[in-house]
């Protein structure tokens, strides 16, 4: 049993005693922490997991071990920063962190917290050590998250893990303690999160923030001292330092993307494949990437046979490797980005080519595209200048990156405002609505009715790329992302219904309508108020405490008419 196992509980301070369970508030942000070492006999190994009580399976634990260290081939002395994500095995479980549901509803959607994966975010520390019988110090510190807050939890990875590397144990249960101490994740918030001295100040981003819009400056430091550390963003990296050697291949990545398609990227390290991973699947947004991605995955993967199979299609998935082996296993996939070290070709980072897959050699592969997929939409040839003009005036990478998340949000946007035109005219008109009436159903998506109504409200008039828009649409309804969109947005149509129900239902006259009805169809009328009251309040319809309030008073009124036999009977469902 590990040192911090033995230590029991540890003792909680009184600021703690409005989270209800122990640990809950440290579970808000993070699930556990976990240490990883290399095991002359063993291999990775499992040092510890911290809280001690936190209950990962042994093939999560497996998992975990072989993701934090970097393959042998990319090797190398020092620190090394990456993450990875694994599918949790073994259903769902507890947590100690009572979350009712609301940062799901009030997050973005592609920041929700996520329900059976785990995030996992590395500091691998390599360094020569006589003392060891290897001869090297070879350790990594993982924080394990269902949140996708990439810049925070490498940033609190660089504060904590070169202290814990020194003190070890006594160190990491501090660190736990003060992060136990943290107020939970409010979307539209900004919070300050002290730890080891430090304040980090972060907004989390809210569902209602307008998309593109600059994140919040610091705020509230006049109490401050230390004057806090403030990330800009809890998730958002570099994009053009991530897209450097892809820049002229961009519109490419974003259709793959957009249309849900497998890719492998292999990358000279885990730091760059994850990287290049989390950047791609980030660069729909505001649209949720729905398929699978895996920032890091290595051949002892649960998963690895499933990906490599030729049996079946390979599933849709972007995966990032480091592992050459992985050129050889995976070269029947349709889409390879092989990325190598950055470089410099004058002015602009070296581009790779886009090549034929049958180029596609082992091991010695040089970096490139392998597709045979043909771009719907054509070039974009004023961002590449645009870009190559803000190297050469030497203009801030973060500078480059917000005009290269804009004009992928821009493009988004372009694309899926038609969809979300299309959507909103299937809705019923709310003088279709009737307080004793179920509401009428939503339109079925008919894909030919919107084919046809992009000819006068198309993308065309928000974007200036030309290409063929309509071929593009046709192959995105076959997508993981269509589909996940559009149940999206069914679920949130169908609750504004039932909402607009119920409003429905306070303006009516209830004593008129119960006048000619029996006391079976006055009986029926209870029990269905009751269900829309419980649905309302369990999934948190956009209704206003108040028409809720009033419908409980319907009920009351509409009970206190019957015979007092069954007014017994309905006060005692």
């Amino acid at each position: 049993m590990d040192a911090l196992s033995r230590a029991g509980p540890r003792p909680r301070r009184a600021a703690a005693a409005a989270s209800p369970l122990p640990w809950g508030r440290f579970a808000a942000w993070i699930d556990c922490v976990c240490v990883v070492t290399f095991d002359l006999e063993l291999g990775q190994a499992m040092e510890l997991v911290y809280p001690h009580d936190f209950r990962l399976t042994e093939k999560e634990k497996t998992s975990i071990c072989y993701l934090s260290f970097p393959d042998s081939y990319s090797g190398g002395l020092g620190d090394t920063q990456f993450s990875f994500r694994l599918r949790q095995a073994g259903g769902s479980r507890g947590s100690p962190f009572q979350d009712d549901g609301r940062y799901n509803r009030e997050a973005p959607l592609t920041l929700q917290r996520e329900a059976a994966h785990y995030f996992g975010y590395v500091y691998f520390r390599q360094v020569k050590d006589s003392s060891m019988r290897r001869g090297y110090f070879q350790k990594s510190l993982v924080l394990v998250s269902r949140l996708p807050y990439v810049n925070l939890f490498q940033c609190l990875l660089q504060l904590i893990a070169p202290e814990y590397f020194d003190k070890l144990e006594p160190c990491l249960e501090a660190v736990c303690n003060e992060i136990d101490q943290w107020p939970p994740p409010v979307p539209g918030q900004t919070l300050n999160l002290p730890v080891m001295g430090v304040v980090i100040q972060v907004r989390i981003p809210s569902r209602v923030d307008k998309p593109g819009s600059s994140p919040v400056k610091q705020c509230n430091q006049e109490n401050l001292l230390p004057a806090p550390l403030v990330l800009p963003s809890v998730h958002e990296l570099d994009l053009f330092r991530c897209f450097q050697p892809v820049l002229i291949h961009i519109q490419m990545l974003w259709e793959l993307m957009l249309l849900g398609e497998p890719m492998v990227v292999m990358a000279p390290s885990p730091t760059m494949s994850s990287e290049m991973v989390l950047a791609l699947t980030s660069c729909l947004a505001p649209l949720r990437y729905c398929c699978d991605f895996r920032p890091y995955f290595t051949i002892h993967d649960s998963e690895f046979k499933e990906y490599t199979t030729r049996t079946q299609a390979p599933p849709n998935i972007v995966v990032g490797v480091t592992n050459p082996f992985f050129i050889k296993t995976l070269q029947h996939w349709p889409h390879i980005l092989r990325v190598g070290e950055p470089r410099m070709s004058g002015d602009l980072p070296k581009q790779v080519k886009v090549k034929k897959l049958a180029k596609l050699k082992t091991l010695d592969t040089k970096p490139g595209i392998y597709t045979s997929y043909k771009t719907f939409l054509h070039k974009d040839k004023t961002l590449i200048k645009r870009l190559l003009k803000g190297i050469q005036r030497k203009r801030p990478s973060e500078v480059q990156s917000a005009l290269l998340r804009r004009h992928l949000l821009e493009l988004t946007q372009s694309f899926i405002i038609p969809l979300e035109h299309y959507m909103a005219s299937l809705m019923p008109l709310q003088r279709a609505i009737t307080p004793w009436k179920n509401p009428p159903q939503i339109r079925p998506f008919c894909q030919e009715d919107f084919m046809k109504s992009l000819e006068h409200a198309g993308p065309q008039l928000t974007c200036v790329l030309k290409g063929d828009w309509l071929g593009l649409y046709r192959r995105f309804f076959k997508s993981p992302n269509f589909d996940g969109w559009f149940r999206q947005r069914h679920r949130e149509m169908t609750q504004k219904l039932e909402a607009l129900h119920l409003e429905a239902i306070c303006e009516a006259d209830i004593v008129a309508w119960m006048k000619d009805k029996s006391e079976v169809e006055i009986v029926d009328l209870v029990l269905k108020l009751r269900e829309k009251l419980v649905r309302a309040r369990c999934q948190h319809l956009p209704v206003k405490e108040e028409t809720l309030q009033r419908v409980g008073l319907y009920i009351d009124t509409i009970i206190g008419s019957l015979p007092e036999d069954l007014q017994t009977v309905l006060h005692h469902p």
